[in-house]
């Protein structure tokens, strides 16, 4: 039995994210044990997750994962807790442009059968709001609308009004919260910025959330309407019954320019017998003993270029390791650190291009195929990914590309080398965290056989 809520909004900007956070940090102050699960492919809002919940985030996408693997990943990244708070994207409603829908939050809903909260921002209406409200209920009837969580009230006269309105409808109102200037998160271009950035603000953030969310939601009904979600049939999803083998160090990036990465990631190659070590390339000056592959994910390089570009002795390690043959996968932010500038800053040269901000970003879910066999995938594999960046990286001398969609090339790969902006979820590709993992071994064994 896995209790669930999803916890939805009519768009973005109603307060989801916060609710949502609050909601896992008031839980667990209650002395339930709560994981965090987050639609789509967002590395951000799951940082939250994580220190709310004090469990690894999650990240459910059947574009990126498959549908068939949502209850398998729900029932795995659930299994030390007992209530999961799954928190959507967008509008309830709002999925992959041109497919009717699919990888919103209402399709997660509906695959996970789990029971739906609506925060809505009640800010700019009162009796309005149930109207808003009974049509999400009707708009599809495999949805489970369960309550309803008022944001934003101006004053209980406000309030009343509203619930007086919604009482027509039938929908409960689980929660009404009050404007509060002490409840936010300060954002950048590409949304939130990361819990990691800001980590002592975000901490000290906690029990103000935690005590804000405890005043105005009945934390009793809400954990009602989870455990009324029914059960789900089969196994949860195991990286260890993918694979096994002998033992290797890959570093991983880390520290506040490096805060994308999915937790099973680092789990599969867990189950592939890859050791996953943190290397922060702002403050560590060495790569850990006895590396033999890196894997540099996502995250904001260019805010934090400056100290990036100082920290030479990393960068010429990563270079001379590159040098090697080491195997490395860079995804995004990774890319641009492996380029020989960003915004004419020094970095590690590894790939022959340089990288600067753009006004414009990219955004949205790719299909992407390999055009060439390399240390990630095989030759023609294609895979489901997300691109999420508002940089540009020009090749200085051409190169060999990584993937293709939508008949453009994206992407380096050398003998050794993977880079790209597609961040891909390996959940639903583990074939690349095998492949990975494989050429980490052979660089292993090369290392073993000359004694380095």
């Amino acid at each position: 039995m896995v209790a669930r809520i999803v916890i939805a909004a009519p768009a973005s900007g109603h307060g989801k994210t916060t609710v949502a956070a609050g909601l896992m940090a008031a839980l667990r102050a209650r002395g339930l044990a709560v994981s965090g699960h987050k639609v789509g492919p967002d590395f951000i809002d799951p940082s939250y997750h994580a220190l709310a919940t004090g469990l690894p985030a999650r990240n459910l996408d059947p574009f990126l994962q498959g549908e068939d693997r949502l209850v398998p990943l729900l029932r795995h990244g659930s299994r030390a807790a007992e209530l999961a708070v799954i928190e959507g994207v967008m509008g309830l409603y709002d999925g992959q442009l041109g497919t009717e829908g699919f990888a919103s939050t209402a399709h997660v809903a509906r695959l996970l059968d789990a029971p739906v909260v609506l925060v809505v921002d009640a800010s700019a209406a009162s009796r309005s709001v149930a109207a808003l409200v009974l049509g999400f209920r009707h708009y599809d009837p495999e949805i489970r609308l369960a309550g309803v969580i008022l944001n934003k009230l101006g004053s209980q006269r406000h309030e009343d009004e509203i619930r007086a309105a919604l009482h027509r409808t039938g929908i409960p109102v689980l929660g009404a919260l009050r404007r509060s200037d002490d409840i936010h998160a300060p954002s950048r271009h590409l949304g939130l910025v990361p819990a990691g950035e800001r980590a002592a603000e975000s901490h000290r953030m906690l029990p103000r959330l935690a005590s804000w969310i405890a005043e105005g939601v009945d934390l009793d009904a809400v954990v009602r309407v989870a455990r009324n979600a029914p059960p789900l049939a089969g196994p949860a999803w195991s990286p260890e019954a993918e694979w096994s083998g002998p033992r290797a160090v890959v570093a991983a990036a880390a520290g506040e320019a490096f805060t994308f990465r999915y937790t099973e990631t680092v789990e599969l190659l867990a189950a592939a017998g890859v050791d996953v070590v943190d290397v922060d390339p702002l403050r560590d000056k060495a790569l850990p003993e006895g590396c033999a592959g890196l894997y540099f994910g996502g995250g904001f390089p260019e805010v934090h270029a400056d100290e990036l570009s100082a920290n030479g002795p990393l960068r010429a390690a990563v270079a001379a390791a590159a040098g090697r043959g080491m195997p490395i996968v860079a995804e995004c932010a990774g890319m641009l650190y492996l380029c020989r500038e960003l915004d004419d800053l020094p970095m590690a040269g590894v790939l022959d291009a340089t990288a600067r901000m753009r006004p414009r970003g990219a955004l949205g879910y790719r299909k992407a195929r390999a055009l060439s066999a390399n240390v990630l995938a095989e030759a023609g594999q294609e895979v489901t990914g997300h691109e999420f960046h508002r940089t540009e990286v020009r090749p200085r001398h051409g190169g060999t590309p990584a993937w293709e969609w939508n008949g453009e090339p994206e992407g380096f790969t050398t003998a050794n080398v993977h880079a790209s902006y597609l961040h891909v979820h390996w959940a639903g590709h583990p074939a690349l965290a095998q492949r990975f993992a494989d050429a980490v071994h052979v660089h292993a064994g090369t290392l073993v056989a000359s004694g380095d």
